[in-house]
C-alpha cells in the first residue's frame, strides 16, 4: 500500500508551493542562507536600523525639539532687567536743603555716595550736617575700580561750593578689613584694601580715615593683633602722605579689638608717626562696653579715663549713637538720639563740653531711607541742645535741662518715617548672617558690624582670656515687649550699603 501511495505522490520539487497555508499575507521567514543570497538592493528596502543608528536619529529630534523649545520660550518668556541703583539726581535745589547752624560741635551723619562720592557732598548739605561721612568705596567688597578723575574733581567743587573742608569729613573703613588677623596672608588682603581706602582719601582731600581696628582670631593673643595692626598702620603711613588714620573704640563683642581703652592706647603706643593716628569715640560703643556716659558725673570720668590711658590730643572723631542695649551688655545695637538707654541727656553733656569741639560728630542712626526727615531733625535737635540756656532757653534743673519735649520731636520724626517708608523700627540689616561655609564644616558666624570675613575672629573669648567686664552695680534687663524683641543679630548700618561709592 505505500508502495502505491508513494508511486502517486508527485515529486517534492514539482509542487508550486510545498506549504500551502503560507501567503503573501503570512510570508514565510527568510533563512540565512536566503538572506546572504538576496540582493543588496532588497536588503537595504526591508534591513531594519541598528540600535545606534537609531539613537542617533532620536538624538537629532530631540535636539531639534528642544531648540524650538528653547526658541519659544526666549520669544514668549523675556529674562527681567536688572534694575540699578537710581543715581543721585543731578538737579540740586540748594533752596530745599536744612539750614545749617553754625556751631563749634561739628555735627552730621554718614550720608549716602551712591553715584559717586561727589553726591556725599550734596546729602551733607540737604540734611543742615556741619560735618559728614561717607565709604570712599564698597564697604563689602575687596576690590572696586578706581575713583575717576571727573568724580574728584566734582567732589572737590561741591565741598568748596557748600563750605566743607577735608577735617570734618570721617570717611568710614570697610567692614573685611581685620588688620590683627595672624594669618599672613588674609592681613595682606586687609592691608591692601586698607591702603587703598588710605589712597582714595588724599585722592579727594580729606584729612582722616576711620576704621575699626579687627580682632583676634584662633589661638593669637590680643597683644599679638594689636602689634600687627600698629606694624600695618606703620607701612601704610609710610606708602601715603598725610591722612591720618582713626582707630574706632568698639563694643567689644566676642574677640573684636578696641573694647578697652587700653587696646588703643597699647596700638598708637607702637605708631611710629604719632601726628597722623587717632581714635573715634562710638557713644553706642562706649556704653555698651561699660563705660557710662549717660549723667554729666559719669561723661566727665570716661573722658578722665581716655585722658589718662589713651590722651585727650588723640579725640579725632566721634559717632553720636543712641544705645538699644543696657551698659556693660558688649552688643553693638545703635538708636536714635534719645530714644536709647543713653537717653538725650547724656547728648547734651557731650555738645556742652569745649573737649568735643572742633571735631566731626557722625550720626550713625537708622534712617528708614529717609536721611531729610531723621538725621535732619536729629541734627537740629543736637545743634539746639548745646549751650541749652542759650538755645533753647530752658530752665535748667540741676544742671540738666527738661528734654521730654524735645525727644518727642525726635520720636514723631522716626514714626513718620518709620511708616512712609513701610519698615518696622528694627532698624537695620542684620547685624551677623549666619551661612555655612562649606557642607559638613561647622556653621561660621559672619558678623556685618565688626568684621564681615570668615576669619573676624567673632567666637566668645577662650576659657584662658581674662576680659575686664564692666557692668552697672544693679544689672537688670529692662522690661520688653515681645512684639518689639530685637534680633541678637541685628545692626544699625542700613543707610552705608553703597556699592557704587
Amino acid at each position: 500500500m505505500l508502495a502505491c501511495l508513494r508511486a502517486h505522490r508527485p515529486p517534492f520539487r514539482a509542487l508550486q508551493n510545498p506549504f500551502p497555508f503560507q501567503s503573501a499575507r503570512y510570508p514565510m521567514v527568510k533563512t540565512r542562507r536566503a538572506s546572504a543570497l538576496a540582493s543588496s538592493t532588497e536588503d537595504e528596502q526591508f534591513e531594519r536600523p541598528t540600535k545606534k543608528v537609531k539613537l542617533e536619529k532620536t538624538a537629532v529630534v530631540e535636539a531639534a525639539i528642544v531648540e524650538i523649545g528653547v526658541v519659544e520660550e526666549k520669544e514668549t518668556k523675556k529674562a527681567p532687567k536688572r534694575l540699578r541703583k537710581p543715581k543721585a539726581t543731578t538737579n540740586i535745589d540748594p533752596s530745599t536743603f536744612l539750614e545749617r547752624i553754625a556751631s563749634p560741635w561739628k555735627v552730621g551723619a554718614h550720608v549716602s555716595a551712591a553715584g559717586g562720592v561727589e553726591n556725599a557732598v550734596t546729602n551733607a548739605a540737604a540734611i543742615g550736617a556741619n560735618a559728614f561721612a561717607l565709604f570712599v568705596k564698597s564697604q563689602r567688597k575687596w576690590n572696586a575700580p578706581p575713583l575717576k578723575q571727573e568724580n574728584i574733581d566734582a567732589f572737590k567743587a561741591r565741598m568748596k561750593e557748600y563750605g566743607y573742608t577735608g577735617d570734618v569729613v570721617l570717611p568710614h573703613g570697610n567692614y573685611l578689613v581685620n588688620l590683627g588677623n595672624p594669618d599672613a596672608e588674609k592681613r595682606e588682603k586687609s592691608y591692601d584694601c586698607f591702603l587703598d581706602e588710605l589712597k582714595r582719601c588724599e585722592q579727594l582731600g580729606l584729612k582722616l580715615f576711620n576704621f575699626h581696628p579687627g580682632s583676634t582670631v584662633g589661638g593669637t593673643t590680643t597683644a599679638h593683633s594689636l602689634s600687627l595692626i600698629a606694624d600695618c598702620i606703620n607701612r601704610a603711613h609710610k606708602e601715603t602722605h598725610f591722612v591720618i588714620t582713626v582707630l574706632e573704640n568698639m563694643a567689644g563683642a566676642g574677640n573684636v579689638i578696641g573694647g578697652e581703652f587700653s587696646h588703643l592706647a597699647d596700638i598708637i603706643a607702637q605708631v611710629e608717626d604719632k601726628s597722623r593716628v587717632g581714635v573715634c569715640m562710638d557713644t553706642c560703643h562706649t556704653f555698651a562696653a561699660g563705660y557710662d556716659i549717660r549723667t554729666k558725673e559719669t561723661w566727665d570720668g570716661t573722658m578722665s579715663e581716655f585722658d589718662s590711658i589713651i590722651g585727650l590730643k588723640y579725640l579725632r572723631g566721634m559717632h553720636l549713637n543712641d544705645s538699644k542695649a543696657e551698659l556693660g551688655t558688649r552688643k553693638d545695637r545703635h538708636e536714635n538720639v534719645g530714644l536709647g538707654c543713653l537717653g538725650l541727656s547724656a547728648f547734651q553733656h557731650i555738645l556742652n563740653d569745649e573737649r568735643t569741639q572742633g571735631i566731626p560728630m557722625i550720626l550713625e542712626t537708622p534712617s528708614f531711607e529717609r536721611p531729610v526727615d531723621v538725621w535732619g531733625k536729629e541734627i537740629e535737635i543736637l545743634q539746639r541742645i548745646s549751650r541749652t540756656q542759650e538755645r533753647l532757653k530752658l530752665q535748667v534743673k540741676d544742671g540738666v535741662a527738661p528734654l521730654v519735649e524735645v525727644v518727642q520731636e525726635v520720636r514723631a520724626a522716626v514714626k513718620a518715617a518709620e511708616a512712609a517708608s513701610g519698615k518696622e523700627k528694627k532698624g537695620t540689616k542684620p547685624k551677623a548672617a549666619i551661612k555655612k561655609v562649606q557642607k559638613g564644616k561647622e556653621r561660621v558666624m559672619v558678623n556685618e558690624d565688626e568684621n564681615i570675613d570668615e576669619d573676624n575672629g567673632m567666637s566668645a573669648p577662650s576659657a584662658g582670656t581674662s576680659k575686664k567686664t564692666r557692668k552697672p552695680p544693679t544689672a537688670k534687663k529692662a522690661p520688653v515687649k515681645k512684639k518689639k524683641m530685637e534680633s541678637e543679630d541685628e545692626s544699625d548700618l542700613t543707610e552705608y550699603d553703597e556699592e557704587d561709592a
